[in-house]
């Protein structure tokens, strides 16, 4: 199935785009959809921990245990900071 993809800030820079569409099984988990990002995307998680990056799907932060559907948003970005 089809999902859109979208970077923000440093992890657009990593991945070298900032929105694009991928390919993922049908019913994966959120958990298992972002392996896949890492994946095919190296260099996200050679520029950055795992643990520092922050992952929405349709907008709303994700806990990992979500389903993913055709054409939902997925979302890879850092912690935001700002007073």
């Amino acid at each position: 199935m089809k999902v859109k993809l979208l970077f923000f800030g440093a992890t657009a820079a990593s991945a070298g785009v900032g929105e694009t569409e991928i390919l993922l099984a049908d019913n994966v988990r959120a958990d298992r959809a972002f392996e896949s990002i890492f994946a095919q995307f190296p260099n996200l998680a050679k520029n950055h921990d795992k643990k520092s990056l922050h992952f929405s799907v349709n907008q709303e932060y994700a806990s990992g245990s979500e389903t993913i559907n055709e054409g939902d948003e997925l979302a890879v970005f850092t912690a935001v900071s700002g007073g």
